[in-house]
This record gives structure tokens, C-alpha cells and sequence, in this order.
């Protein structure tokens, strides 16, 4: 018997077993209809929040990495009258000109940037080009740019005549397009249109491998401090464990900019260690601690640690001691009974926390940015960049969606074999 059947049974039928009125079903079913829209209120203002705090900043990511209108909404005529250029040589005077007359109609606007910084990353170089070309022909007369323009646009500059400059008004001009994302992956289409490898410098598949096992690193080394930890803390007497435990949550009572702008006194060239190890003759000049991955690692480990004990000292706490003792009296060393007991069941604190370090780590852009330096970033620092500065959201969004795809792949992987249900927090 289904769910819903066996709420119509229950109530088309008395406690007693008397079947029930007509009426008297109708009422209960309108009461039934009710309560169920009052518990569906109650979670609204949840769903509108989930909703504009999670779904939609992820879709409007996802499409903005395939969404590019800039192009096509500037020069849209020249771009239909390029729909019927072969590719090779120049393109026919008429179009040149309905450029020419584009190029002007954007001067007087002042859009021209915005188009030469979209063609820009299409053919590097041609920032210059379309700027010098829109000033120039901005002084022109209107009726002789419409007779004249393929003359006026040759004559700003003969770049003008290169195939090379059109095929990147066209690939520019495309609404939806796979650039970014192959831009991402260190990839480009040739003249053909097949898909190649960059024949520039390769930077970001690197730099993903890079955040990858920094992030590891982290995990590792949050787990390397804090599982001991976590075990002193579980076994320790109640009053020292509660002192202990306010040292391990007073990072999250201190601002994050203060606990890395500390790392930075520290780390620096006549910061506190070098200036320790000076004076105690270890070394006889200043380690380059700062800006470096060393640094990074340092500084996210100190500010992630939290995160990997308290999930393994919420498990330890609930594990029974009397295991221990029982495995030790049938004739196992402490050792081997920690080994075959104790630690199989901290694995979902254990997996909580990695979890927890892992992902956050992967994602950190304010410590690698500020104690980083090059050496120290993580591909969150090149999203944050192309998003403040350069203004490729494109391409920031097209990199963001393959971490979200990647940190999902990972997380698969890790329910495949070990399983998401061994996950606890406590």
C-alpha cells in the first residue's frame, strides 16, 4: 500500500472501523490541504533565500560563461554584412564601409573601448588599432564615411587589410560561444575552427593543478595538527579540555584580515622569525619566507585548522574508551588497538573535516592574495582578478563553473569509494 493510499484510508475510516461521512471526509481532506500549506509557508522564506543566495548566482555564472552579447549589440550591422566574406583576403568595400560608419557611430558614443577591449581577446593587439581607428574617423563627415569609409579605414591603418582582425570581429560577434571555456582549459580554435592547444603561454591548467595540491597540502597538514589534538582534548579532564577548546575557537572570534596581516609581520624579511633566528645565530641572512606558496600553505593552515577539529573532537567525544580497554585485555598493544579500533571510527569526523578544509581551501582568495603574493596564488586569486580588473566576467565565470565542476567531480569520486555517509559533524 502507497503512502497516499494509506492516508486515504485513514481517513475515510472511524478510529473504530465506521466508515465516514461524505462531509465529514471532505472536511478532513480540506484540513489535511491546509496544514500542508501552512508547513509549504513556513519554508518559503527559506526557498526565496536558497534561491537568491545559491541558484541563481550559480546560473547567472553559468550562463554568463557562454553569454557574449558585447560584440553583436555594438556592431551588429557589420556583422551581417560579414556573414557573407568567404574568410579569405579583405572584405568587400561595402562592408568595410558599414565598419567605418560603426566605428564612427561608437566614437561619438564613446563605446570604442569597449569594443576594442572585447576584440582584444580575441587578437591581442588590436586595442590600439580600433581606438586609433574610431578617433580618427570620429572627425570624418558622415556622408563621406557612407562613399568613402573602406578608404578612411585603410588609410587609419593597414592592419585594417589583414584577414586576421575580421576572423576576430567574428568570433567576437558570436552571442554564444565556447571561448571562454576553452580559454579556461588553455585551449583555442584555428582557422579552421578545430580545437588546439594554446600556442601562447599555458597558465591556467597549471594553476588548477597547482590549487589542487596546495589544497591537499593544507587538508594534510590541518589533519597532521589537529587529529592529535582532537585526541588530547576528547580524553582530556573536563576543565582543561573547555581551556583548550576556547584557544581552538578564538580564531573564529578574530577578524581574518587581522590573523593574516599577522602572518605577514611575522613572515616578512625583518619579520619575527627572521629576526628570531638571526639573533640566535641559525641563520646569517633573512630567509624569503613571504609572497611565496610556503607562505600560503603556512597562514591557510593556521586559519583551516578549526575546521578539521571540531568535527574529529565532536566523534572522538562519543567514541565508548571501554573499545580500547577491551582490545588491549584480549592481547592487543596499544598501537594495534589503536590502529584496528579507535581510528576506524574517527574516519567520519575525519572525513567531515578533510572535506571541510579541502573545499574552503580550494576556493580561498583573501590569504593568497595577501601573503601569496605569485608564487602563492590559487586559481580563486585569477577569478577575483579577471573580475575586478580586467573585466573578462566571461572568462571569470567560465573558470568558476569548472571548480564548481571539479570540486564536484572530487566529491563523487569520494562518495565512489569511501561514501558520503561516513560524513559526520557530530
Amino acid at each position: 500500500m502507497t503512502p497516499l493510499t494509506q492516508i486515504n484510508a485513514e481517513i475515510t475510516t472511524h478510529p473504530a472501523g465506521d466508515l465516514l461521512t461524505s462531509e465529514e471526509v471532505s472536511l478532513a481532506r480540506r484540513e489535511l490541504r491546509r496544514k500542508k500549506l501552512i508547513a509549504l509557508a513556513l519554508v518559503i522564506p527559506l526557498l526565496i533565500f536558497l534561491f537568491f543566495t545559491f541558484v541563481a548566482p550559480i546560473g547567472t555564472m553559468l550562463y554568463r560563461s557562454v553569454y557574449n552579447p558585447t560584440v553583436a549589440e555594438l556592431i551588429p550591422q557589420t556583422l551581417s554584412s560579414l556573414e557573407s566574406w568567404d574568410g579569405q583576403g579583405m572584405p568587400d568595400k561595402a562592408v568595410m564601409s558599414q565598419m567605418a560608419a560603426d566605428m564612427k557611430r561608437l566614437a561619438n558614443l564613446r563605446k570604442s573601448g569597449k569594443l576594442a577591449e572585447s576584440i582584444n581577446r580575441y587578437l591581442p593587439g588590436t586595442s590600439s588599432v580600433i581606438k586609433s581607428t574610431a578617433r580618427k574617423l570620429r572627425r570624418k563627415d558622415d556622408q563621406k564615411i557612407i562613399s568613402q569609409g573602406a578608404e578612411f579605414l585603410l588609410a587609419a591603418n593597414d592592419k585594417w587589410s589583414q584577414p586576421e582582425i575580421w576572423q576576430a570581429l567574428i568570433k567576437a560577434g558570436k552571442v554564444y560561444t565556447d571561448g571562454y571555456f576553452l580559454t579556461a582549459l588553455d585551449l583555442e580554435r584555428n582557422d579552421a575552427g578545430d580545437i588546439q592547444q594554446r600556442t601562447s603561454t599555458q597558465i591556467y591548467i597549471k594553476l588548477y593543478a597547482k590549487t589542487l595540491r596546495m589544497a591537499l597540502i593544507i587538508t594534510f597538514m590541518c589533519l597532521l595538527l589537529g587529529y592529535p589534538l582532537a585526541y588530547y582534548l576528547a580524553n582530556a579532564p573536563s576543565k582543561t579540555a573547555n581551556m583548550l577548546m576556547i584557544l581552538v575557537l578564538l580564531p573564529f572570534w578574530t577578524s581574518l584580515l587581522v590573523r593574516t596581516t599577522a602572518w605577514i609581520a611575522m613572515l616578512q624579511t625583518n619579520g619575527v622569525i627572521n629576526s628570531l633566528l638571526t639573533s640566535l645565530h641559525v641563520i646569517s641572512s633573512p630567509l624569503e619566507m613571504l609572497y611565496t606558496e610556503f607562505s600560503t600553505i603556512i597562514a591557510m593552515t593556521h586559519i583551516l585548522l578549526p575546521f578539521m577539529i571540531l568535527p574529529l573532537y565532536s566523534v572522538m567525544k562519543g567514541i565508548d574508551p571501554s573499545l580500547m580497554r577491551a582490545a588491549m585485555s584480549m592481547g592487543a598493544k596499544p598501537p594495534s588497538a589503536f590502529i584496528s579500533v579507535y581510528f576506524p571510527n574517527t574516519l567520519p569526523g575525519l572525513s567531515a573535516g578533510a572535506l571541510l578544509v579541502f573545499i574552503i581551501s580550494v576556493g580561498y582568495y583573501i590569504t593568497p592574495a595577501l601573503v601569496g603574493g605569485t608564487d602563492g596564488q590559487m586559481i580563486s586569486n585569477i577569478i577575483a582578478f579577471h573580475m575586478q580588473q580586467s573585466n573578462n566576467w566571461g572568462l571569470a565565470a567560465a573558470l568558476g563553473s569548472l571548480l564548481l565542476v571539479l570540486i564536484l567531480t572530487l566529491y563523487w569520486v569520494y562518495d565512489r569509494f569511501v561514501g558520503a555517509s561516513n560524513i559526520k559533524l557530530g
